[in-house]
């Protein structure tokens, strides 16, 4: 099953880059570049629904349209889109 988040890129201060990805509370790395910042949030995302998908009573959130995301002025939005097989009883 596909899954598609928004995840919010913002360079800090270091030069490093923040993403986070609001709908999925607590999900947040950081990258040394733009592109490897967005790389760990693929990552980041695919282990925090694999933590959610193994509960009992796994709900995943609603995804947050990008208009309507508090943005900074700097900050780039990107989707982040990962592939998640069920396996274990899940029907794909």
């Amino acid at each position: 099953m596909k899954f598609t988040y928004p995840a919010i890129l913002h360079q800090q201060e270091d030069g490093r880059w923040l993403a986070s990805l609001p709908d999925l509370e607590g999900c947040e790395v950081v990258g040394d570049t733009l592109d490897e910042a967005v790389d760990e949030a693929n990552e980041a995302m695919y282990r925090w629904i694999e933590a959610e998908m193994a509960e009992d009573d796994a709900v995943l959130p609603p995804v947050s349209d990008a208009a309507d995301l508090q943005l900074q002025v700097s900050d780039e939005v990107r989707n982040i889109c990962i592939n998640f097989r069920f396996t274990d009883g899940w029907d794909e």
